[in-house]
């Protein structure tokens, strides 16, 4: 299975380092590339591809908005997006994360750690460690983890949820992959990914990065 990429970033050189890299990949090809978010978002409609790297800042429309855009298209549920920066600050990350990115690398990631990161999200698995979703969430919702707080839209949303399905919320929120759940929880890759998909389709979730989101917001896991 090869996996289609659209780069958006307002400089050329960038696109073409990160197109050169991505290319050496042979499950890998770039489909398009843009200049700007509107361009990005004309772009993915366009080409439909399985994993978007955005630039955050870029004329116009900017990489957050654009995201956002992208993630709010139904006809576009099938493309992930990975928010590329130089920017590596808690707004930033926080930022992609609610526009519904499913990672955030900086632009001096490694070669292999870029290629491997488009097939990580291509696969539907989080590209956000454990440790920097916890920070973003513990400073910009600090109410969010508070077991004594009322009930709250969030906690409603995983409240559908079988015991479970909440037991693997949590690891997914942990940082295991479906692999490493499967091994937790004696059940095979299969059937762990099954739960995950069913937890995201019934808390209403567009990927596994959201679904950890609703898990800190909820007090599911704290940080």
């Amino acid at each position: 299975m090869t996996i289609s990429v659209l780069l958006a970033d307002d400089q050329a050189l960038v696109r073409a380092g990160f197109g050169s890299l991505l290319r050496r990949a042979r499950d890998i090809t770039v489909v398009g590339e843009a200049a700007t978010g509107d361009e990005a978002v004309r772009e993915t409609r366009r080409h439909r591809p399985d994993v978007v790297l955005m630039d955050i800042r870029m004329p116009g429309l900017d990489g957050i908005a654009a995201t956002a855009r992208i993630t709010g298209d139904p006809e576009l549920a099938g493309t992930r997006v990975v928010v590329l920066t130089t920017f590596e600050t808690d707004e930033n990350v926080f930022a992609a994360l609610r526009a519904g990115a499913s990672g955030f690398l900086t632009k001096e990631v490694e070669p292999d750690d870029l290629r491997r990161a488009v097939r990580v999200v291509a696969a539907g698995e989080a590209l956000l460690s454990p440790s920097v979703t916890a920070r973003v969430i513990a400073r910009f919702s600090p109410g969010a983890a508070d077991p004594a707080a009322p009930a709250s839209p969030a906690r409603d949303r995983l409240a559908v949820l079988t015991p479970r399905e909440v037991e693997i919320v949590r690891l997914v929120a942990s940082g295991l992959s479906n692999d490493e759940i499967a091994a937790r929880l004696v059940i095979s890759p299969l059937t762990a990914k099954t739960h995950v998909t069913r937890a995201i389709a019934k808390a209403g979730v567009r990927d596994r990065v959201q679904l950890v989101i609703l898990a800190y917001e909820s007090g599911l896991v704290h940080p």
